[in-house]
């Protein structure tokens, strides 16, 4: 009995100090080769884990402090499966040839995002479906029609947003909401973004999203409205550089415009800013573009094409651009209205907006 006792408390003591830990169990038909576990950094991929595939399964096992958002990969696919892993017994099943719906059982978070997911899904559904209604009525002519449709597929879109804000709102300690805000904060400013995060529990603080969003609100601080502009140089088509300062010290007022040739809003804005400036250049505004491409054969093409006349930099890094780091710019087209100081004074002004704001300056 004494024997019995001894054993029952051994074990009791090492299933009490077993380090936890999470058991990820892939099953894919028809998989071969390698899966990956990856999780993103400051927009990179970093590979974590691979596993060989064998009969279309394969396995993964590690720990984690916290609940993480992992990605799993196959060598011979682009696709990558979102989920939450943590510390559990975790099943993925389904096809590597649609990876990105397979089935996540085991993980508690996962389960809980999975639920708002689904309904997200449905509403980008019913957006899509109106968005493609609104094309087909523009083909066919009835354009009354078509920018009805084309209004409710954008608040179909702007509910998906919100329903995300407000579930971000009302679980500050749920460790799915960092990254529903990594999903959302794109047009958010400094105070905006500062607020969301300020309200999150403190033992989210460690959070990879969270940090990177906590860098990002330091930065959007340091070019809010108000500031003086970052200078930087960088070089234009020709390989000359330009100076940022030296243009605005020219104008009385200065865009300094975020775009590039593969960006549709960004090709849609062109005309508007092509009409405001034509329109006021004589007054003393003047426009300096900073592209985030890296063709220079399609930067270019597009500046001819979209008769975009005033002064042209690039360093053809693409995201990696060093002027758009600089200012935290995470989303195209953005802009920065500065004065013949290099003051801030507007933000991502567009359309109707630039317009009315460079007449009242400039009047």
């Amino acid at each position: 009995m004494r024997n019995l006792l001894l054993i029952a408390l051994l074990f009791g003591f090492f299933a009490c100090t077993q380090t936890p830990a999470y058991q990820v169990k892939v099953k894919l038909a028809a998989a071969d080769g390698k899966a990956f576990l990856s999780h993103r950094v400051k927009g990179e991929w970093v590979k974590l884990d691979s596993a060989e595939f064998k009969n279309g399964e394969c396995e993964f096992k590690g720990a984690v402090k916290n609940p993480e958002v992992y990605y799993l990969g196959v060598s011979s696919k682009k696709d990558k499966l979102m989920f939450f892993v943590e510390n559990s017994i975790i099943s993925i099943d389904g096809s590597v040839d649609s990876l990105s719906t397979a089935k996540v059982t085991g993980s508690v978070v996962h389960n809980e995002f999975q639920s708002l997911q689904d309904k997200l899904d449905e509403l980008d559904a019913q957006g899509m479906a109106f968005f493609k209604a609104s094309k087909e009525a523009g083909k066919s002519g009835a354009n009354n029609k078509s920018d009805s449709l084309m209004v409710l597929a954008e608040n179909v879109f702007n509910s998906i947003d919100t329903q995300q804000k407000d579930y971000i709102k009302a679980n500050p300690a749920s460790y799915i909401s960092p990254y529903l805000l990594g999903r959302v904060y794109y047009d958010m400013e400094a105070d905006v973004l500062d607020g969301y995060l300020s309200g999150f529990d403190a033992k989210l603080d460690s959070i990879p999203t969270v940090v990177m969003l906590k860098e990002r609100v330091v930065k959007l601080k340091s070019v809010a409205i108000g500031q003086t502009a970052p200078d930087f140089t960088m070089n234009d088509a020709e390989g000359n550089p330009v100076k940022l300062s030296d243009i605005y010290s020219k104008n009385e007022y200065t865009l300094v415009d975020f775009w590039a040739s593969w960006c549709g809003p960004c090709r849609r804005e062109n005309p508007n800013v092509v009409a405001v400036f034509n329109s006021n250049k004589a007054k003393g505004f003047g426009v300096f573009g900073v592209s985030l491409d890296t063709d220079k054969e399609k930067w270019l093409k597009a500046i001819a094409d979209d008769q975009l006349t005033w002064p042209h930099v690039s360093d053809l890094k693409g995201w990696k651009n060093e002027a758009a780091a600089t200012y935290a710019v995470s989303s195209i087209p953005a802009n920065l209205l500065l004065d013949k100081t290099g003051k801030i004074i507007d933000r991502n002004l567009r359309e109707e907006k630039l317009k009315e704001k460079i007449a009242e300056l400039l009047k």
